[in-house]
């Protein structure tokens, strides 16, 4: 286990300290793993205290959720534990007044026994409290009762409209009251990518297989459900909502207000989430609803776990006003306000460039350009691999992006040699993200300038020079800085020593190519990514020269095969 932690025993205070250091509106009770707002009036000028919590391990909840329009207080255990009765009934006299306090639980046995035994005790001492239970997981729909289901990560919206309704001066009954109904009509589920490790135990929780996944989890690290295999995020996102809008009786074609709540479970990134939120806003559309508010990122964790849930809560028009009541926290994410669709705006192009017919040599030239690009579609997994190794891992997505995109263009796109070098040019600058793609553009585009229209082995010669010198220029390599140049250097000086016959050239220049990306494996980087890495990439040949040895390769025996 590698966590950047000190003691496993002390990792709640410490992260609560953290926390409370960072922000100035927090306090931390001296004997408990209690945070409270740090600006609470004098208890008899105090509105009716909303506090929730439970075990550590979801941050950033409760802790980060504290602040006004929220939670009142936060009462943190050990990682995956309920805090102790004495903690929460410490939590309860710190932020209450005579109003009172509600307690949001999430329902677990261990949270529902120690903050139920602490609100007896709590008015045992004349201070009014009302609990409310959250079980808004509807993975167990089939298994338990509804009354026995888990509290996941909907309860951040419960937390928002109790906070809000407090704020507003409303009644510990009529606090508790809106937040049991929002409970009421509030679902979430969740999947799993993987397992997290909690600090105590120091071994994940399960294993998965590479192409399995967790449906229907908690958020305590233990397994879901059922077991499934990984499927695209667009189809996973549909089960989740199928199970959710079933359960909350939202039938297709119904309409109907929603709120939605895309929550990482603490080791996703936001780019996959990103991608769950687009489809789960389309598929509550497509379902008739309209997605008043929604929300996304990781809001109530498991640690590091991967994966997601999605929570839906139905809206109305008082429970919307409360949503969009003034809040502030740490974590609180914002108003959650979204456009009602899409938008989408042309950008300014460039003025197209006069078509030219396809010409004489249009059928040779894309049959060509047609192996080079299959040549680089059979090499993704090493160029992958080495890029992975010596870089960002993606050289061999981006190569067979760039292959789709030349066999994308039509015959008039070969119209003749300068229009070719353009064409792909234009089309590996917009499919080939990183660097890559620039690289290739402006080399291309450079060598096109200087081809006429019927091209000479000399003209060859000059163009291919010079697409070289463009990419030197444009990204200050030089031969030996272990780069795509250290194949491209020795290809064109051997194309050079001949370039009075157009096979042998090629041929000549691809085995050059080949030898040049062969000694980049005894090369230190001094430019790219590889470079960070020092001594530790000396051993792995530079991809990008790789590449070029495969696409000099495939050009050869392309043009051997034209010929005949």
């Amino acid at each position: 286990m590698k966590k950047l932690v000190n003691d496993p025993r002390r990792v709640v205070r410490e992260m609560l300290e953290g926390v409370c250091d960072l922000a100035p509106g927090l306090a931390l009770l001296a004997d408990h793993d209690v945070v409270v707002r740090a600006d609470l009036p004098p208890p008899e000028g105090r509105a009716a205290a909303v506090i929730s919590g439970g075990g550590s391990g979801h941050e950033p909840a409760h802790a980060g959720y504290v602040g006004p329009g929220l939670l009142t207080a936060a009462i943190a255990g050990d990682v995956f534990t309920s805090p102790s009765v004495d903690a929460v009934l410490a939590g309860i006299r710190a932020a209450s007044g005579p109003a009172g306090a509600v307690l949001i639980v999430k329902n677990y046995t261990g949270d529902r026994l120690n903050f139920g035994l602490a609100a007896e005790l709590a008015r045992g001492e004349g201070i009014p409290v009302e609990v409310v239970v959250v079980a808004d997981d509807v993975a167990l729909s089939d298994t338990v009762p509804r009354e026995r289901r888990r509290g996941i990560a909907g309860t951040v919206l419960v937390h928002k409209i109790a906070g809000a309704a407090a704020a507003a001066g409303c009644s510990v009954a009529e606090v508790a009251g809106l937040a049991r109904a929002a409970a009421a009509d509030l679902g979430s589920m969740g999947v799993a990518l993987g397992a997290c490790t909690v600090p105590a135990v120091g071994r994940p929780g399960f294993a998965l297989g590479e192409d399995e996944i967790e449906l229907g989890l908690g958020i305590h690290g233990e397994q879901g459900i059922a077991r499934s295999d990984m499927a695209p995020a667009d189809i996973l996102v549909d089960r989740l909502l199928a199970a959710i809008l079933a359960d909350l009786g939202l039938s297709a074609g119904a309409g109907g207000t929603v709120a939605l709540l895309v929550n990482g479970l603490g080791g996703t990134p936001a780019v996959e989430l990103a991608i769950v939120a687009r489809r789960a806003l389309a598929s509550l559309r497509g379902h008739g609803l309209w997605v008043a508010r929604a929300w996304q990122g990781s809001l109530l964790t498991a640690l590091e776990m991967p994966g997601c849930s999605l929570s839906v809560l139905k809206l109305d028009p008082e429970r919307l006003a409360l949503l969009d009541a003034p809040a502030a926290s740490p974590a609180w994410p914002g108003a959650g306000r979204i456009a009602a669709a899409r938008r989408v705006v042309a950008g300014a192009e460039a003025a197209p460039a006069t078509a030219k017919p396809a010409g004489p040599q249009s059928q040779r030239l894309q049959a060509m350009a047609r192996t080079v690009a299959a040549a680089l579609e059979r090499a993704e997994p090493l160029l992958t691999d080495l890029d992975t190794r010596a870089g960002d891992g993606d050289l061999g997505l981006g190569m067979t992006r760039g292959a789709e995109a030349i066999y994308a263009l039509d015959l008039a796109a070969f119209a003749d040699a300068p229009t070719a070098l353009r064409s792909i040019g234009e089309a590996l600058r917009r499919a080939i993200g990183g660097s890559s793609g620039p690289f290739y553009a402006v080399g291309l585009m450079r060598a096109a300038r200087e081809l006429p229209a019927e091209p000479g082995m000399s003209d060859w010669a000059r163009a291919f020079r010079a697409g070289i010198e463009a990419v030197a220029e444009l990204g200050g390599a030089k031969a030996g800085d272990c780069t795509m140049l250290d194949g491209l250097l020795p290809a064109v000086d051997a194309f050079d020593m001949r370039a009075e016959n157009a096979a042998s050239a090629l041929a000549a220049a691809a085995s050059a190519a080949e030898a040049g990306a062969v000694a980049t494996a005894a090369l230190r980087p001094r430019l790219g990514r590889s470079s960070y890495l020092g001594d530790r990439a000396i051993g792995v040949a530079d991809g990008g020269a790789t590449a070029v040895a495969i696409w000099l390769r495939a050009l050869a025996t392309a043009f051997a095969e034209v010929r005949e």
